[in-house]
């Protein structure tokens, strides 16, 4: 149980760190012609055939589950529904890195559509899930320091959400990646607050068993 504790938020860390060094690299693979402002991320990451982008994309999907099952050997209450949005943001971003490898060559169309359709699925469920653990890490003694961090990065996600939403629809497209990728800093941020949090365990483990009797 003690090695779980640790190589769960490890393997996080780990994630995020590739993911951030991914992300720099990514910025210069692609096509000259490639604007990481005014693409999408998930096209950009398409046009990068170095698979920068794609690998930053599957990190962080890696680090959000990766923290999921940290948080639940710690027995930290976050809640079912935090969780399994945390599961979708992870997942999602897996899904927008595996798309181009495994749907046809010709299907691009087909990629393009679902490249958007799990993309805003993972948009939408990172600040929710931030929301939701605010509110619960603020509730727990152990979680308190942190909870305060989290509730401003999930209302950062929020206001990026409503500033998609705008250059999708009105906006017609314009710095549209400006505002994905500073989503995907976003939950980066949100999925990196608890795992640095748990591999520093000796700031967790002291629970007191009254905080789990709030939180159950």
């Amino acid at each position: 149980m003690l090695a779980s504790k640790r190589l769960y938020p490890l393997i996080a860390c780990a994630a995020l760190v590739t993911a951030a060094l991914a992300a720099v690299v990514g910025q210069i693979g692609p096509a000259s012609y490639a604007d990481p402002l005014n693409l999408p991320v998930s096209e950009y990451a398409v046009l990068d055939r170095g698979g920068a982008t794609s690998l930053m994309l599957a990190s962080l999907g890696v680090a959000a589950l990766a923290v999921v099952a940290a948080l639940r050997v710690a027995r930290a209450r976050v809640g079912l529904p935090a969780e399994r949005l945390t599961l979708v943001w992870g997942a999602g971003l897996i899904l927008v890195a595996a798309l181009p490898a495994v749907l046809p060559a010709g299907a691009m169309e087909a990629v393009a559509q679902a490249h958007h359709l799990v993309a805003m699925a993972a948009f939408v469920a990172m600040p929710a899930a931030g929301g939701l653990m605010a509110a619960r890490f603020n509730a727990d003694e152990r979680w308190r320091p942190v909870a305060r961090v989290v509730e401003w990065l999930a209302l950062a996600g929020g206001f990026g959400l409503l500033a998609l939403t705008y250059v999708a629809l009105p906006g017609q497209g314009v710095l549209i990646g400006l505002v994905e990728w500073s989503l995907v800093g976003i939950g980066a941020a949100l999925t990196a607050v608890p795992a640095v949090r748990l591999a520093r365990p000796s700031r967790v483990r002291s629970a007191a068993p009254a905080s789990h009797a709030v939180l159950g």
